[in-house]
């Protein structure tokens, strides 16, 4: 095999490392993120408000302690961070330190209570959260040849590939644990270990309170069988060519990132029990208060689009306390989670 230091091939974790966080990657250029693609961020205020809401409850179950954390990993250009803070009662804004966490530069125009950050705080307490973070987190991609053996897709930084060396050690261990591929030639796997770890290490700094990963997710049960592995650029679908050029990016194995305690629901049972439902108003309304009413349409479009299934409603919300004694209560349903004060009334599976 040819070394990849001279001949240009490499492993997609190297190339989107480089092509995403380099000196001259997507995520630090001046339009940012929502110049390309669209979050539940950007689609909403409703979004911050139902984060505001949980980080209330929170607060709550944690003794409204003097001290609030939130942390906004993955920050963009602190749009999150913004409007939580914004959407917060001022008893609870007046206590609240936000993080925004990100590798480009501060906005200039950034709230000045904001502290940017290139690496989350130590000991929070309070509420972690990571919106649309570990799909950008760079893994190998894996492929089976033609005797059915998983090797690792190695490529150029014009999209080129080609297979390398064998998939082994703990990324084989984790291949097999998480994303077995049958002996098809053609098969391919993300390589999830990375993103366990960094979600592990991004847990390890809360030291009271919750962590919330949200992202396009699937689980065990659901594996595609070619991979997710994409590009964005200018709000289309691309190809995935690492070459700062377009966002790289990865459905995330939620399951195998979940530590124990943690929980996977989706974004719609989650915004429904925060509070978020896609109901219109009572037609009655428009001819007693017809501009609340027109409000109240507005906000019921778009949380209708952030609950849609088949959309925003389908992303996984990853659900992790730490050290918050009684914050889970038992919940009959597998994946879904019952939290005492703060997710309540989520409705089963098989009621969607």
């Amino acid at each position: 095999m040819t070394n990849d230091t001279t001949d240009g091939w490499t492993g997609w974790r190297a190339a989107t490392e480089a092509a995403l966080y380099g000196p001259d990657g997507f995520y630090r250029r001046p339009e940012g993120p929502a110049g390309h693609f669209r979050t539940s961020v950007h689609a909403s205020p409703l979004f911050a408000e139902a984060v505001a809401r949980l980080l209330c409850r929170l607060d709550e179950a944690l003794g409204r302690p003097a001290r609030l954390d939130f942390v906004d990993m993955a920050a963009g250009r602190g749009e999150l961070a913004g409007g939580v803070l914004a959407a917060l009662p001022a008893e609870v804004n007046a206590r609240t330190r936000v993080y925004a966490v990100e590798v480009a530069d501060r906005p200039a125009a950034l709230d000045h209570r904001i502290e940017w950050l290139s690496e989350p705080p130590k000991d929070i307490t309070g509420l972690l959260f990571a919106n649309e973070w570990l799909d950008n987190v760079p893994v190998e991609i894996a492929e089976t040849d033609s005797s059915g053996l998983p090797r690792r897709v190695l490529v150029r930084r014009d999209g080129r590939e080609r297979l390398g060396e064998p998939v082994a050690g703990a990324e084989a261990e984790w291949l097999d644990r998480w994303w077995p591929l049958p002996a098809e030639e053609g098969l391919r796997a993300e390589i999830g270990l990375p993103r366990d770890e960094a979600w592990a290490s991004a847990v390890a700094t809360v030291g009271r309170g919750l962590a919330v990963a949200v992202d396009y997710a699937h689980t065990a049960s659901s594996r595609p069988l070619f991979g997710t592995l994409t590009g964005f650029r200018e709000g289309r679908e691309s190809a995935p060519v690492p070459d700062g050029s377009c966002d790289l990016t990865a459905h995330v194995a939620l399951d195998a990132c979940a530590l124990p305690g943690g929980r996977v629901l989706t974004q719609r049972e989650a915004l429904r029990a925060l509070g978020i439902e896609g109901a219109r108003p009572p037609l009655s309304l428009a001819s007693t208060q017809p501009a609340e009413y027109v409000r109240a349409l507005a906000r019921a479009g778009q949380a209708a689009e952030l609950t849609a299934a088949g959309g925003l409603g389908d992303f996984g919300w990853l659900i992790q306390p730490v050290s918050v004694d009684g914050l889970f209560v038992d919940c009959p349903l597998v994946d879904a989670p019952l939290v005492d004060g703060l997710l309540v009334d989520v409705p089963d599976h098989e009621e969607q």
